[in-house]
């Protein structure tokens, strides 16, 4: 049944179906191997409550504070920020590039917003400095992944709601891994300056400009800490602190005169399209993993994986494995829906915290947007940097590894992502 399957919705992809029609389709396949007469019953049920639940209004809410972000020319400001926090250094535009990445993901948690709002911006100046196209595309790209990884993070709140777990200690366990992994793609950026003699841009900023450049950054920076805080502290549930996150960065680009009521509308409008097109995506994967329940599969993989129950470290190494190869072939947002349930009975019973499980989970996933032949962020990296999907492709590897090696280092080192909840949570 399972192989079956995989193998429709595979034949559907191919064939260029819209994500959600894949699967549903995929879906019906499914219920002929158990009681086709169950589909006017349980397919729309499954259907529908695969959204509803309350913890998922966040997404929309996060995604349009991203938006609202761009659209005050926040993003502008932190971009100036990070030029002179790093960009004097040999390399400068790279480590800029990432940097900026960092302070992009406080408030959005999208890999491919980050990829789309800041290549456009950030690969003609690396260009400019000397770079290679295709190593600017690259590093956009993977510095992109940290967008989903320091909160807030879609993946981590679609995680929460199908275990149960808490959404703030994701997200303080998240802060770590994804500040390694901006430390990780400036490594690269400096061998890369090194390896080339590139120039230094400049000297040290003066105390000065560096002041006032943080004070105008500082509307941006303060997003993270309300989003975070209010979560741990109890004061907001992450859906109220997304409202509270939206309300605030629209307040502050109509305060300092750059959000426009016309701006405001076409954030909502791009809000409604991506949101449209996740919650169908998570609708009809919700679908599948009823199905792959009831024929007991989640059970038949613990059995399965009983043999190394025993290592924690080997399970997770199996599990990304999975992840990984699923991901190259398979939309994000439904590999995570289908897999979470069927991975998390496995790491329990080997005794993966959850949080911890949570986080391999999100970093697995949000590496496959950078992995071919389905990377979403290496389509739009090419599309911004105006490169050839092909010749990207050949190039986005070393970043990949780069990625999977901070995956190995999480896996190893579980401290790293537990630490944070441990002590403020």
């Amino acid at each position: 049944m399972t192989l079956t399957m995989l193998g429709v919705f595979l034949v559907h992809v191919l064939l260029g179906l819209p994500l959600f029609i894949a699967l549903l389709t995929t879906a019906l396949v499914g219920f002929l191997f158990i009681d086709f007469s169950m589909v006017p019953r349980m397919m729309p049920q499954q259907f529908f409550s695969g959204i509803n639940v309350f913890s998922l209004m966040a997404i929309p809410l996060f995604i349009l504070a991203g938006n609202l972000m761009n659209a005050s020319r926040l993003t502008d400001r932190l971009m100036g920020l990070a030029r002179l926090l790093v960009g004097h250094f040999r390399g400068g535009m790279g480590h800029v590039n990432v940097v900026s990445s960092v302070f992009f993901a406080g408030v959005n948690g999208s890999a491919v917003a980050d990829t789309s709002a800041l290549g456009s911006l950030l690969v003609p100046a690396m260009r400019k400095d000397g770079y290679s196209t295709a190593f600017a595309a690259g590093l956009t790209a993977g510095s992109s992944l940290i967008g989903p990884i320091i909160p807030p993070s879609i993946f981590m709140i679609l995680y929460a709601s199908l275990t149960n777990t808490s959404v703030g200690d994701l997200f303080l366990a998240g802060v770590i891994p994804g500040l390694i992994l901006g430390v990780a793609f400036m490594a690269m950026n400096a061998w890369y300056a090194w390896r080339h003699d590139m120039p230094k841009q400049g000297g040290l900023p003066s105390a000065r400009a560096l002041g006032v450049a943080t004070l105008g950054a500082l509307p941006a920076l303060v997003a993270p800490f309300i989003i975070v805080a209010g979560i741990v502290m109890g004061f907001v549930t992450p859906t109220e602190s997304g409202a509270l996150t939206a309300l605030y960065v629209a307040l502050c680009g109509m305060v300092l005169g750059n959000l426009k009521l016309r701006d405001f509308w076409q954030a909502i409008v791009e809000t409604t399209r991506l949101t449209s097109a996740i919650f169908l995506i998570m609708a009809a994967s919700a679908t599948i993993s009823w199905l792959l329940s009831y024929a007991q599969v989640p059970t038949q993989f613990v059995e399965l994986l009983t043999p190394y129950i025993s290592d924690p470290i080997v399970i997770l190494l199996m599990l990304s494995g999975i992840t990984f190869v699923t991901g190259m072939f398979m939309e994000e947002v439904s590999a995570l829906m289908l897999l979470t349930p069927i991975f998390s009975p496995v790491a329990m019973m080997a005794g993966i915290d959850p949080v911890h499980l949570g986080i391999i989970i999100t970093l697995n996933i949000t590496i496959a947007l950078i992995t071919p032949p389905m990377g979403a962020c290496v389509y739009v990296a090419a599309a911004v940097s105006r490169l050839e999907i092909v010749s990207l492709f050949r190039t986005i590897w070393p970043f990949v590894l780069m990625a999977i090696l901070v995956l190995l280092v999480l896996i190893v080192f579980p401290s790293l992502t537990l630490w944070l909840p441990t002590v403020l949570g």
